[in-house]
């Protein structure tokens, strides 16, 4: 295998806790604060991580793990997913792009979720094919890391509430959904949410919708034998008639037409 994942897990502290590592880390440590706070010392740099923050070292890296004592007698003090890894290919990833130590990405669900998959399957076993998930996981969860990374970038250029609505518009696309809920999604009026969104992404909400539409039917016209029928119900057109107007405005032919050909 090109990765090798060494301890994937999850910690919770109520009480005061310091973790050590002057002398540099064996590996590279991957770091997800999700609940409360904490302070890392790198480099001679202190940060300090509230839910949301990623924090990634790289072998050799100096740690060093501060939790405080909580508000109140009972009370969480910090909660992370954690994991330590390595490999050829980790190794090839990490040189692709530089990365901050500390980067605000946000709880985002599908990046939680891959953390999870990537705990579980590591106490299940070390079968052959277990293995190879458990790579295939990794990889994935570095990939999403690096475009957690640069959408947050690009929030902080777009604002976050725009990149709300377009997450939001990306998995509801395939399914009816009004854009007062985008819009509540996004913590925004409707008014100030179409503007915004035509103002960075120079489209509606509507055409961007459209166009995940139409990408999700295209595949399916390619590589299934649905009727074009159910094809447009399940990828959120209200009628044929509708997606047969929009697909032959958008591709210059029918559907039929286009599998055909």
């Amino acid at each position: 295998m090109d990765t090798s994942l060494l301890i994937c897990d999850h910690s919770y502290h109520y009480k005061p806790f310091n973790h050590n590592l002057k002398g540099g880390l064996q590996n590279y440590l991957f770091r997800l604060q999700t609940e409360g706070s904490c302070e890392v010392t790198s480099h001679g740099k202190e940060y300090t991580l509230s839910g949301g923050d990623l924090l990634l070292l790289r072998p050799g890296d100096d740690y060093q793990l501060t939790v405080k004592e909580p508000d109140h007698k009972g009370r969480l003090s910090s909660g992370d997913y954690y994991l330590f890894c390595e490999g050829p290919w980790i190794d090839a990833w990490w040189k692709r792009r530089n990365r901050p130590v500390a980067n605000r990405i946000g709880l985002d669900d599908k990046l939680i979720g891959l953390w999870r998959n990537l705990l579980l399957e590591k106490r299940r076993g070390s079968l052959e094919e277990d293995a190879e998930l458990k790579d295939v996981l990794l990889r994935s969860l570095c990939l999403y890391i690096d475009r957690a990374i640069t959408e947050n970038v690009q929030a902080d250029r777009k604002g976050t509430a725009t990149l709300k609505l377009k997450r939001f518009i990306e998995e509801h696309a395939t399914v009816t959904f009004k854009l007062e809920e985008a819009a509540s999604y996004a913590g925004l009026s409707l008014s100030r949410a179409v503007r915004l969104f035509k103002e960075h992404y120079g489209k509606t909400m509507i055409q961007y919708a459209i166009e995940i539409r139409l990408k999700a039917a295209v595949e399916q016209i390619k590589y299934s034998e649905l009727t074009l029928e159910h094809i447009a119900e399940t990828c959120g057109f209200a009628s044929y008639s509708y997606f047969h107007r929009v697909f032959r405005a958008h591709f210059g032919v029918s559907p039929l037409e286009y599998r055909l050909k």
